[in-house]
């Protein structure tokens, strides 16, 4: 550890950073997920998908460089290489045989949603154990996750859709898979 001006103990900032640099992995293996789905996404609406995925891919970007930055502050090493990523991921592997892109987009969801629900629990946990600010910048990566996921709801729709998407009824993304 660094030193640094913050007042929090070494103890907690030394907790704060094995968390935070666990979650720097999980949001790098995240992105590169979501670039996969976007190279990869074929079909009538894969240039739509594709820009979403961009959009996606921007915003956990964003997370990352939060993840990263709160862990310098702390006075520890920010350890983003892509092998370190590699080796300390919480997230499962990205299935590599999809190439539909409304496919894609429910891989991206459930990746998404799995990364977010994982950020509350550590949320959770450096409030525990008194770091305040990395909790709220953990609730904080969350909510930007479930807007992303939000926004991918919209992009996923039965292969029979109506002419036009407000007239779709609203229904779970699990119920929209299983008509596709």
């Amino acid at each position: 550890m660094h030193s640094t001006d913050t007042t929090l103990p070494q103890t907690v900032r030394e907790q704060s950073a094995e968390l935070l640099n666990k979650y720097l992995a999980a949001a790098i293996d995240l992105q590169g997920q979501v670039k996969q789905a976007r190279w990869n996404a074929k079909g009538p609406d894969s240039n739509s998908i594709r820009i979403l995925l961009e959009k996606v891919s921007d915003e956990v970007q964003s997370c990352s460089e939060l993840i990263a930055e709160r862990t310098r502050g702390l006075g520890a090493l920010a350890q983003g290489t892509v092998q370190f990523a590699a080796k300390r991921s919480f997230l499962l592997p990205y299935p590599l045989d999809i190439a539909d892109a409304r496919e894609h987009v429910f891989a991206v969801i459930a990746a998404l949603a799995a990364f977010g629900q994982c950020a509350i629990e550590a949320a959770a946990a450096a409030a525990a154990f008194g770091d305040a600010n990395t909790a709220d910048l953990l609730r904080d990566i969350s909510n930007r996750i479930d807007q992303q996921i939000w926004l991918a709801h919209f992009h996923v729709v039965p292969k029979n859709r109506p002419a036009r998407l407000d007239e779709v009824p609203s229904q779970s993304w699990q119920a929209a898979k299983s008509s596709v």
